[in-house]
């Protein structure tokens, strides 16, 4: 009976084995081979089966060496692409970093045999990049649909400013992913799990006397032990600032080095350090006293009768209209507020320092605020790194009420800064008692309303009026599409909707001097007759024609970057002349918490028809929880503008 049990458990086991992939080693076995397909990603086009890395600093030569390991199954020719490996080195001061020992095979099924074949050393070779940067690149040979690829080899670099930083998560999925690191203790770094998934191995050990020399000084190591596995692939969509905040993996950045004579090195600076060093910076806090320069710019009459918030805007206005931005950040270079006068012309820092030493000039309590556009990714709160920065924007304060401004767009008005400039947080440097970090958000909430009226006609067509208001970002986006139109937004709706009629355009792009876009044209086109039954499309314009959540899972937020109110708004005049067969029906859908509310209502009156359907995303960012609802949310609203259709009849 036990002879019986042990032949099942073993039978089990195999076919076990041979309908899974292998993600214990590099090994790759007949399964790898033979299955061809990711059930649990079928959009996958290729799948890290196993990946393993060890990273030590070197007992003798204290050089960072880091053993590499990986296993890809291609699953089909979309996946080739990953048989082209890159790795960039980094040299610098007569020193560079190297790879060696590299082995790399492709192994194929061929006419029902295993066929292993590895890289020709002539597929191995280093491309320049520039002064710092070198890419060592190698290509694995015959790449099929099915194949499997390993390779490994040793990364060595004697710069241990950032110890190798680990990517458990790509742009295509893995099984199992096994970072080992060994630390020695008088090398303290800052280490951090960035992104929003878990691991399923986190061990900390120590390790007595790990490194030895030859006077007797010794140091023990920290050696870590960090899994990740089934991790899902990193795919970039729609509502998200960079990809590289949230691509789960481990970074380090050195604190202090200890040396073995008792020295103590900080490599990390505080932000006291930091602010110190900035005030000094020729181009940044020399520049935020430039008082003397600016002080004739502006005839001091046209300021003498305005109130703090009306002089503010009126100093932004004018830095914003008689000064353009070249297009280059340069944040801590090539900043001087006495070209910027003379030219006319200069970087985001020379235009918003500018603007900084007019308010200050005129008494406005102003600060510069250091911050990470979004699509450079969140700087490090921790401790600073200058490096992160890459714009300038200001705050202001005036009569108890906090201002953002930014004068590099014309576009733009008093209170808004580019959505670009969104980005969760930014530090307010402030030289008499200290920077801080202060929240990037917006209070406006921006609205998109279209309001149009319709009548039926008796030659089968309607005609009327369309109304569409936006406010907040809404509005910036239709103002700078209005300019990039020549003014002339027609064209725009006439190539867009070909089938229909636009006359009489009226535009208001800048109403009250408020981050407000109000355009009113005339609206005509055919109606779809069927056996005397009029059938509507209700939704001339759609918010959205698909949905934009695709995903089948998402480990990062979902960040619009500012609450929104999507509105829209039909009435159908029929002259009395036709009544209603059908409608759609109405539909309310609340997301959990109050986040976002989505109402569609058909409602005949009087012989008409009103129409409303409108949107409300409550939140600016929504965690992954989130995601399964909001898809739902979006399909319900593309469903409804897709396919809802009001049936008319004449009366007889």
């Amino acid at each position: 009976m036990k002879k019986l049990l042990l032949i099942t458990l073993l039978f089990s086991k195999f076919l076990v084995s041979q309908n899974q992939f292998n993600a214990e080693n590099l090994t790759t076995t007949r399964a790898d081979l033979e299955l061809n397909e990711f059930k649990q990603d079928t959009t996958a086009n290729a799948v890290v089966l196993y990946e393993y890395g060890n990273a030590e600093i070197h007992k003798k030569t204290f050089n960072l060496v880091l053993d590499y390991k990986k296993k890809i199954k291609i699953l089909n020719r979309n996946g080739f692409d990953q048989a082209n490996i890159e790795v960039y080195l980094y040299n610098s001061d007569r020193k560079s970093e190297k790879i060696t020992n590299l082995v790399a095979t492709t192994t194929n099924i061929e006419d029902g045999k295993v066929t292993r074949i590895n890289v020709d050393p002539s597929q191995v070779f280093e491309e320049k990049v520039n002064d710092n940067y070198t890419i060592f690149k190698f290509i694995l040979p015959n790449i099929k649909e099915g194949s499997v690829i390993t390779y490994s080899y040793t990364f060595e670099s004697p710069f241990l400013f950032n110890f190798n930083s680990w990517h458990f998560q790509e742009d295509i999925p893995k099984l199992y992913s096994e970072y080992n690191t060994s630390i020695p203790g008088n090398y303290d770094y800052n280490i951090k799990l960035v992104g929003e998934l878990k691991l399923s191995t986190n061990q900390s050990d120590i390790k007595k006397y790990c490194i030895q020399l030859e006077n007797g000084a010794s140091a023990d190591c920290t050696i870590g032990k960090y899994v990740m596995k089934d991790i899902p692939a990193f795919i970039e969509e729609d509502y998200t600032t960079a990809s590289k905040n949230y691509i789960s993996r481990m970074e380090y950045e050195l604190k202090v080095i200890k040396g073995f004579d008792g020295s103590v090195q900080n490599i990390t600076k505080t932000w006291d350090t930091a602010d110190d060093e900035l005030k000094q910076n020729e181009d940044f806090g020399k520049q935020l006293k430039k008082e003397s320069l600016v002080k004739k710019l502006i005839d001091p009459t046209l300021l003498d009768q305005k109130n703090e918030l009306d002089k503010a805007k009126y100093i932004f206005n004018y830095v914003k209209n008689n000064y353009t931005w070249n297009g280059y950040n340069r944040i801590f270079k090539d900043v001087s507020i006495k070209d910027i006068i003379e030219e006319k012309t200069g970087n985001v820092a020379e235009i918003n320092l500018l603007l900084y030493n007019l308010l200050k000039k005129h008494d406005i309590v102003t600060f510069p605020v250091l911050i990470s556009t979004r699509e450079n990714g969140f700087v490090t709160t921790l401790y600073p790194v200058i490096s992160e920065f890459n714009y300038i924007i200001l705050r202001t304060e005036i009569n108890g009420k906090s201002y953002f401004l930014d004068a590099t767009n014309p576009a733009l008005v008093f209170g808004q800064i580019p959505f670009k400039c969104l980005n969760e947080y930014g530090r307010e440097m402030d030289f008499d008692n200290g920077s801080r970090w202060i929240d990037l958000k917006t209070n406006t909430n921006s609205t998109t309303q279209h309001k149009i009226n319709l009548i039926i006609n008796e030659d089968d067509t309607f005609s009327g009026t369309l109304t569409t208001t936006k406010l907040g970002y809404d509005a910036l986006d239709a103002r700078q599409l209005y300019k990039k139109n020549n003014q002339n937004n027609l064209k725009y709706y006439r190539d867009k909707y070909p089938d229909l009629t636009f006359e009489n355009s009226q535009v208001d792009t800048n109403k009250n001097n408020k981050s407000i876009f109000t355009e009113t044209l005339s609206i005509s086109g055919p109606l779809t007759v069927i056996d005397n039954k009029i059938y509507l499309d209700p939704f001339i314009f759609k918010f959205f024609t698909k949905n934009p959540l695709q995903l089948n899972t998402r480990t990062y937020p979902i960040d619009f970057g500012y609450k929104n109110n999507l509105v829209y708004y039909l009435q159908i005049d029929t002259n009395n002349k036709y009544k209603i067969v059908d409608k759609p029906l109405d539909k309310t859908i609340e997301l959990s918490n109050n986040s976002g509310l989505l109402n569609f209502l058909t409602k005949p009156k009087d012989g008409n028809i009103d129409l409303s359907f409108r949107i409300n995303f409550y939140n600016t960012i929504y965690p992954t929880n989130y995601y399964s609802e909001l898809k739902s949310f979006f399909s319900n609203i593309v469903n409804i503008q897709n396919n809802s259709v009001i049936v008319l009849e004449k009366n007889i």
